[in-house]
């Protein structure tokens, strides 16, 4: 395990075996002293044209959008997930589920990303590092299976194999390592407005056995999880949720929602898929006592659910698999966007008729409440039930196009608007 090589010193320096990190007060006065390992002279780019190109390209084509939007390629970029936009418009970090992320830089803002290159790349292989988000100030936040990390300025030393890093939560640290799992880890995060670090952390059961209950509730397993952003003051801000891969605070009333995913192996039809709104911490959304939606569990069928469970203000197609989410804060888009959720379903994985493989766009009513959902971009699942991508995560550019990341075809695209 990398954890072992790390240690703290008053310089900050990364190589692939040590990473030296020290306090954020001290950041500022120290960023000049980096200084190169000599390790990697410069990071290789992930090509963007040839033939895979061109291939999705021609796949996005099929592509069904409301009247006056239109969809390109923004990036190749492997294996992409999750998006975490710069706030200074300089990069954009997209997340993986494998052992890298990668920084995508369009520096002309031409609509198209001109470098894709690893983030970090001295620091070796990372594990399974799928969430990843930016604080208002420019520190990249990114969780790992078992750990979270800081990078101050991430945007501006992105160009270097070198980078600042703080651990937040040390690897082994965030889940007991008993509960590792590969599909259900720790997945979004997000900034809240009261500067917490917000996580999301799956449990690695279809459906947890009993004697799991106390430790789950306690450690924030099937939760939402909060904490400073030195790692201090760690809480559970929700519990009762199975998988949940993508969490959004609505910037008009600071409300918390986030996506979950239900339980699989109850057939085609049951049990929906959620998008959740929780406005306030110590809330139980019902797993798993509740499937999804108001379906009952076979494993806990003869036991009494909490009596304040709270259901999903929106039941999703059963196992669409809804994934990453955000809302829009842009000014491209017509008035009746503004404000909404822009969400990923990824796309059934064992169901008998493949469903999802879209986005889907949720509007609100003037209380913060849903008003409804409908499907925004599909097509990439074929007639013939075969996919030409799956959609991860959705989010905005400071122009106020939206990005979508594709892990399936490894690619982010971007989506426009201009008035007919």
């Amino acid at each position: 395990m990398r954890s072992s090589s790390f240690v703290l010193m008053s310089v900050l320096v990364v190589t692939s075996q040590t990473v030296f990190a020290q306090t954020r007060e001290e950041t500022t006065k120290t960023l000049n002293e980096m200084r190169s390992t000599g390790k990697m002279a410069e990071i290789p780019l992930i090509p963007q044209t040839g033939t895979k190109a061109n291939a999705i390209k021609k796949n996005l084509e099929s592509i069904k959008l409301p009247p006056g939007f239109k969809i390109s390629l923004y990036a190749i970029v492997p294996d992409a997930r999750h998006i975490a936009v710069g706030p200074q418009g300089v990069m954009t970090i997209v997340s993986t589920r494998k052992n890298k992320i990668y920084a995508v830089t369009d520096r002309t803002k031409s609509g198209t990303a001109e470098e894709v290159k690893q983030f970090a790349p001295t620091l070796g292989d990372l594990t399974i590092p799928d969430g990843v988000c930016f604080s208002r100030d420019g520190f990249l936040y990114v969780t790992e299976q078992n750990a979270l990390w800081e990078f101050p300025a991430a945007e501006f030393f992105y160009e270097s194999p070198d980078v600042v890093i703080n651990p937040i939560v040390k690897a082994g640290e965030l889940i007991p390592k008993s509960e590792e799992s590969y599909n259900h880890t720790s997945h979004a995060c997000t900034v809240g407005p009261d500067n917490k670090i917000y996580f999301t952390l799956g449990q690695p059961f279809n459906v947890p056995p009993k004697d799991k209950t106390e430790l789950y509730s306690n450690v924030g397993i099937g939760g939402i999880v909060r904490v400073d952003r030195d790692g201090k003051n760690r809480e559970v801000f929700a519990r009762g949720i199975r998988n949940s891969v993508g969490l959004a605070f609505n910037p008009k009333d600071k409300v918390l929602w986030f996506t979950d995913n239900q339980v699989d192996g109850m057939g085609d039809d049951i049990p929906p898929g959620e998008l959740n709104r929780a406005p306030n911490a110590n809330l139980n959304f019902g797993f798993p006592w509740y499937g999804g939606g108001k379906v009952r569990t076979t494993e806990y069928k003869d036991e009494t659910p909490p009596a304040d469970a709270v259901f999903p203000q929106v039941e999703t197609v059963a196992h669409a698999a809804d994934l990453g989410m955000s809302f829009y804060t842009g000014k491209m888009f017509p008035k009746k966007y503004q404000g909404a959720i822009f969400s990923a379903q990824h796309g059934s994985w064992n169901r008998t008729e493949p469903v999802g493989a879209r986005v889907m766009v949720t509007y609100l009513k003037e209380d913060g409440t849903v008003d409804k959902m409908e499907p925004f971009a599909q097509g990439w699942l074929t007639a013939d039930g075969e996919y030409t991508g799956r959609p991860v995560d959705v989010q905005s550019l400071r122009d106020g196009s939206l990005l979508v990341a594709d892990d399936f075809a490894g690619a982010l695209y971007r989506i426009t608007y201009s008035a007919r």
